[in-house]
């Protein structure tokens, strides 16, 4: 039985290693999906070498025109993947030299530690970049509901009891305030992904003459006045991952408020709250009951929130215990990474969807919200209006609520004389207290779920987003 890998290592080593070694510390089966990334790196770094006098013209353009031979061949998806050559960067190298022999001369003065902490950041800017226009999608989604739904009110909930009145939009916009923060997290992380590690070798530098802001402007890796951005440390630069950890810990915030959405939603959607309907296309029916109608798309946002938190969990681990610099258990950082960029992308496109695709029942809503014990507290400003003590007054609507509850009535169906008993204030304009369209007018201080305030937010935002 053959228990040696037919690929040759290096110099080094007498033989490859074995079948089950090699099996066992491939990643080409999940870092294939650098490629793009791998190659635009190995253009800039030919390039560099062709600048610092190391590889000639026509060498350059022979590297060039294979790397875009094996770009063609990998996007009609005819490029071979071989498990042999262990990663995405030998595959693509393997296959150069094999076409131009000057390929042969491409790794000089790097290292596949630089040019896979090169690879990632590459790639994850692209993702964070994508991401952050899906976030931007979904603002405008939620926006669009609320602007639609714009006279809708519904109960407030604490505790998930009712509790004050507010209009759907206010609540809708409350997430989009919370995915604008999630949104600046990642530009924040964009930024620090945003440096070049290319030329940093295998821990120390290289000792030719590589110009490292050169490849770095190639790359873009450039601040907002064009300048170049290089790391600063070699040892730093091939392991740091800090990047992909504020990115899984953005993601994993930004997963957790798309779960508190989604378990809104899901709550809405049932029989017992009915304030809205999900289109059928985003549900799923019962298997055993013809009837059931389920929230599928919503209950997996809120289930891949786990998946998402789990990476940054395995991330964070994994990295706890390394020394400098380099270390092969950084390759176990790619599936995590990949997962939750995945995920978090697929969620929030489909919850942007879902959105777009949701109605509202307006009439369950308004009966909701017409419950005049979410007004309660209004009653209690009144009273603190006419000189009582906010406690006194808080003190006096329990006792009007306990009165009404022993009389089998609504709040507002109390009599003065009975609104009387409890405090002799009160008189006939205590019915004003439950007109729920004053009510909802006089909240107008910032950020309040104001009439007039509502409103405006719906308009700051739509500008803001280009709704």
């Amino acid at each position: 039985m053959n228990t040696k890998s037919p690929v040759s290592r290096s110099g080094r080593f007498a033989g490859g290693p074995a079948v089950e070694v090699a099996q066992f510390t491939e990643s080409v089966s999940f870092d294939w999906r650098l490629w793009r990334q791998d190659i635009q790196g190995s253009k800039a770094h030919a390039a560099t070498l062709n600048r610092a006098g190391l590889i000639t013209r026509t060498e350059l353009r022979a590297i060039l025109a294979g790397l875009d031979e094996i770009t063609k061949e990998i996007e009609a998806g005819t490029f071979r993947w071989n498990s042999e050559l262990e990663d995405v960067h030998m595959n693509i190298e393997a296959e150069l030299t094999r076409r131009a022999p000057a390929g042969a001369k491409l790794h000089t003065g790097r290292s596949r530690n630089d040019q896979v902490a090169l690879d990632i950041r590459l790639w994850l800017r692209d993702e964070t970049r994508e991401l952050l226009k899906e976030i931007r999608f979904f603002q405008q989604a939620l926006v669009e509901l609320g602007e639609r739904e714009s006279k809708v009110v519904i109960p407030g909930y604490t505790h998930l009891q009712r509790a004050q009145p507010v209009y759907l939009a206010h609540h809708l916009l409350a997430y989009v305030e919370m995915l604008a923060r999630d949104a600046e997290r990642f530009q924040e992380t964009l930024a620090r992904v945003n440096i070049c590690p290319l030329g940093s070798g295998a821990l120390a530098g290289s000792t030719l003459p590589l110009d490292r802001p050169f490849a770095a402007r190639l790359l873009g890796f450039v601040d907002a006045r064009g300048k170049p951005r290089v790391t600063q440390n070699s040892m730093d630069a091939v392991s740091d991952r800090d990047f992909a950890v504020e990115f899984c810990a953005a993601a994993a915030l930004l997963a957790v408020h798309l779960s508190r959405l989604a378990e809104d939603l899901i709550l809405w959607a049932s029989s017992e709250f009915n304030f809205i309907r999900i289109a059928d296309a985003y549900t799923t029916g019962s298997s055993l009951m013809p009837q059931k109608k389920n929230p599928d798309v919503a209950e997996l946002t809120r289930g891949k929130s786990s998946r998402v938190i789990g990476n940054l969990v395995s991330l964070l681990t994994l990295l706890k215990g390394l020394p400098m610099t380099y270390n092969r258990d950084l390759q176990e950082d790619k599936e995590r990474l990949f997962d939750t960029v995945d995920t978090i992308r697929a969620t929030v496109r489909l919850g942007a969807a879902m959105l777009q695709n949701t109605t509202v029942n307006r009439e369950i809503c308004a009966a909701a919200a017409g419950d005049p014990l979410l007004l309660a507290t209004d009653l209690a400003d009144y009273l603190v209006q006419k000189g009582l003590p906010f406690r006194q007054a808080h003190h006096a609507v329990g006792e009007l609520v306990s009165v009404a509850e022993r009389q089998n009535k609504r709040l507002d169906q109390l009599t003065i004389e009975e609104f009387q008993t409890v405090e002799k204030t009160l008189d006939w304009e205590v019915m004003k207290i439950f007109d729920l369209k004053r009510a909802l007018a006089r909240r107008n201080a910032i950020g309040a779920p104001g009439t007039k305030e509502v409103k405006g937010q719906l308009a700051r935002w739509k500008k803001r987003l280009g709704a």
